[in-house]
């Protein structure tokens, strides 16, 4: 419903900011590190938001990026994940290091953040990867696409595999990555690297 919201920032609270948008106040609902990173009140913000329903609750969330978006998106399309449970995973993991997790199958790493077990760490894995496989195969049908990855190079793999997770197709992230210099850099830096071309 909305894609964003623009507006001055008149005020932030633990887990919420409200933006005034023409005399009309949004509580918008964030994570710890978007609160803390939106800046001061009194300037002039814009947040990518997500409009939230259920039959008890109607509730407008708020991220500073468009990928912070798409790992809430995704978490919530895992069973059991509900947007309190999102927004507190956001607040203690970034998207990159989130969607490495992912493909790395770092359950260790995820069952860190506050409110996630074992079980549920386990969950976001296995349903998100499932989900990654099906854009997969999607991908391979698409014969104009380039592909520059070396079938030998995990981690140009799971790079790729981590954007794809984040929201991107593989045709955006070929196109980047063909820029980048490769070869001395870790998975989540080519990660990073990827994400800071991406979101030009």
């Amino acid at each position: 419903m909305f894609a964003y919201i623009k507006g001055t920032l008149e005020e932030k609270s633990s887990n919420y900011v409200v933006i005034d948008v023409s005399g009309i106040g949004y509580q918008i609902f964030m994570s710890n590190i978007s609160i803390n990173e939106i800046g001061e009140v009194g300037k002039n913000v814009k947040v990518h938001t997500y409009y939230y329903v259920r039959e008890d609750n109607i509730s407008l969330y708020g991220f500073l990026t468009k990928e912070e978006l798409k790992m809430f998106e995704l978490l919530l399309s895992v069973s059991g994940i509900g947007a309190k449970s999102a927004i507190a995973m956001l607040s203690n993991i970034t998207p990159s290091s989130f969607a490495f997790a992912v493909v790395s199958n770092d359950i260790a790493k995820l069952k860190k953040v506050p409110g996630i077990g074992p079980k549920t760490a386990q969950r976001i894995v296995l349903e998100l990867q499932d989900k990654l496989k099906a854009e997969q195969e999607i991908a391979k049908a698409d014969d104009t696409q380039m592909d520059i990855q070396d079938s030998n190079d995990e981690n140009i793999s799971e790079a790729i595999a981590a954007l794809q997770i984040l929201g991107y197709n593989k045709k955006e992230i070929d196109k980047v990555f063909e820029n980048i210099d490769k070869s001395d850099l870790s998975v989540e830096d080519l990660i990073k690297k990827g994400l800071s071309l991406l979101a030009r």
